[in-house]
């Protein structure tokens, strides 16, 4: 199996790239998933993780994988030079280069598949199914509002820290019973997903990344928040995409999540 076989079979189960490119082109954001380094050899094993790190390298070495999956592009923007040095940003791209490991990412197909990580983490808040889409994609969507079963604001900031595990999330109580949520996996807070919210008569704000004047607008239009790290607010869906997928990719893969992030 190939890297590119491995890419294909993920598009082909989760989302294509095509979703992404089509997120891009309607609502004006940057990608770069798919074929991060492909170092022409045979798969022998995948490592599934958020990101690449060295950490994520070193776990990739142990396990005798030589291609790490990563939700977040492991090349993002314009990079000049790749520096193998502890120290540096591109450490654990060198690193992959010197260990003829290869990277594929899948970031907004995958936040915005139809059971990507922003469905993943409306059902781990206990949303069954979206009212409403902040952008909705033929074939998928980002940013939803949905119902929760009628509970108080510290009975649902339990659940999120119990299904997220994570001991970094903030809770901001406004008062309210949490009856309808607006969630946005990674950093999905900003003046368009607060309106969304607000005019989706959602009583709860549930993200990550926030800026304080966000925060202020939220609690002064009487809205709960939990402002969850980045990294446990996508974590959890990413594990359960490599649940569903990993059997039938047809060559060992394992997990790696780097609990000092939660």
């Amino acid at each position: 199996m190939k890297t590119s076989d491995v890419l294909a079979a993920m598009e082909k189960l989760v989302a294509p790239l095509t979703l992404s490119e089509q997120f891009c082109k309607k609502y004006g954001a940057y990608d770069n998933s798919g074929i991060i380094l492909d170092s022409g050899e045979q798969v022998k094993g995948i490592l599934f993780c958020l990101d690449l790190t060295p950490a994520a390298v070193k776990k990739a070495k142990s396990l005798g994988c030589n291609l790490i999956f990563t939700h977040h592009p492991a090349i993002f923007g314009g990079i000049k030079s790749v520096i193998c040095q502890p120290q540096s940003p591109t450490a654990a791209l060198g690193e992959c280069m010197r260990a003829g490991m290869s990277v594929i990412s899948m970031h907004l197909n995958f936040d915005a598949a139809p059971q990507g990580i922003d469905y993943y983490l409306m059902r781990a808040l206990g949303g069954e199914k979206e009212l409403a889409l902040l952008n909705p994609l033929e074939g998928g969507g980002y940013g939803r509002i949905y119902n929760v079963q009628p509970q108080t604001f510290a009975e649902f900031s339990a659940r999120a820290v119990s299904q997220l595990s994570t001991q970094r999330a903030r809770f901001y109580d406004s008062g309210r019973k949490v009856e309808r949520v607006a969630s946005f996996c990674g950093a999905g807070c900003d003046e368009e997903s607060i309106a969304f919210a607000i005019d989706g008569g959602a009583d709860t704000f549930v993200s990550s990344d926030m800026k304080h004047h966000h925060i202020a607008t939220l609690l002064n239009a009487g809205l709960n928040i939990v402002e969850l790290t980045h990294y446990s607010a996508e974590i959890y869906g990413l594990a359960r995409i490599y649940d569903q997928t990993n059997a039938k990719l047809g060559v060992v893969s394992h997990f790696f999540t780097e609990e000092c992030m939660l």
